[in-house]
């Protein structure tokens, strides 16, 4: 459904949040973006929604390449749901939940927008998120955070669109909650036949509810494959260290990062951590991060396109890995890595 074909962003003063990024959402199917703030999964959301345009490379959306024209746009975001990090920001304190459920039907056009058959459609898009008999007419402060992404959902999906994107849908939320809702969107993804794209920085969260994943960082893709294999087995040293980052379940399980590995001007722990006074880590973000980063900004000039994104902070590095820049090596079991020294 949607698919970026070797795609880059580059934002103000050159700044460059994606590098080189091919990913494949297929229809009905899920896939999941994961990293840490700043590794590109928000410029990808925002390429995903036509909320801004690749620098080089091809977005497609269904096999053909995005609409040049807000016309074009318009009609292709209808297929898409959207649910946002905080349920707090996303919904207008001022509307109420039968204005903010059925907005989407107003912008676009579709029947249901107003009147009664508004009113029964927007109550039965409640009712299969959890919030059967809600008060049509009452306000978001009404409800908790768990009842507010619940409306968010409702209002995300009253469109019947094909694709939902979720970005770190659960962040902002009571643990408690948080199961229940990612419950509800794989409900609504099966019953609805959707492609979901899911993004987070949870490694364990994601590797349960999708069935690809794609790990990034500094604005690259670096593995990719079945969910549950990359959870279980990582290849790349990152994706290991977002893995070591989960807490266990039990407190008797738990323990540190491993020993510290000296790396260039600094050292850093098996879970990639910078220790403090080491070299600056460099990055890249979204959109907000622009000219935040100076140090990364002068690593990008050095070269740094052309060597291992991870180096910097990765417990294996060599000479190789700061002189040139690995390629997606596929492997079995779908997955694929760019590391010259794998796990």
């Amino acid at each position: 459904m949607i698919g970026f074909e070797g795609v880059s962003k580059h934002y103000r003063g050159g700044r460059l949040a994606l590098d080189d990024v091919t990913l494949s959402l297929p229809a009905g199917g899920s896939l999941g973006l994961v990293g840490e703030s700043g590794s590109g999964k928000t410029t990808c959301v925002r390429l995903a929604l036509g909320l801004a345009r690749p620098t080089s490379g091809r977005l497609t959306f269904d096999g053909a390449t995005y609409p040049a024209s807000r016309r074009g746009l318009r009609g292709m975001r209808r297929q898409i749901g959207f649910v946002l990090q905080d349920p707090y920001d996303s919904l207008d304190p001022r509307m109420t939940i039968r204005q903010i459920v059925s907005e989407p039907l107003r912008i676009h056009g579709l029947p249901g927008g107003s009147g009664a058959r508004g009113d029964a459609l927007v109550a039965e898009q409640l009712a299969a998120v959890g919030l059967a008999g809600a008060d049509l007419h009452s306000y978001p402060s009404r409800y908790s955070g768990g009842g507010r992404q619940r409306i968010a959902i409702a209002r995300a999906l009253i469109s019947a669109p094909s694709v939902l994107i979720c970005d770190e849908p659960t962040s902002s939320l009571d643990v408690s909650v948080q199961s229940q809702i990612v419950n509800l969107l794989l409900d609504a993804g099966r019953q609805r036949d959707l492609s979901m794209l899911f993004v987070t920085h949870d490694l364990d969260l994601i590797g349960r509810v999708v069935d690809t994943v794609a790990v990034m960082y500094g604005g690259r893709v670096v593995e990719t494959g079945p969910a549950e294999l990359i959870r279980q087995s990582p290849r790349h040293h990152y994706t290991r260290a977002l893995h070591d980052a989960v807490p266990a379940d039990h407190p008797r399980h738990r323990r540190l990062a491993g020993r510290t590995v000296a790396v260039g001007a600094g050292s850093v722990g098996a879970a990639g951590d910078v220790e403090a006074g080491t070299a600056p880590v460099p990055e890249a973000g979204g959109a907000d991060q622009i000219g935040a980063d100076q140090s990364r900004q002068a690593w990008v000039g050095a070269g740094a396109r052309d060597s291992c994104v991870f180096a910097s902070r990765c417990p294996r590095a060599e000479p190789r890995c700061r002189q040139e820049r690995p390629v997606m090596t596929a492997e079995g079991g779908g997955r694929s890595f760019a590391c010259f020294y794998p796990i």
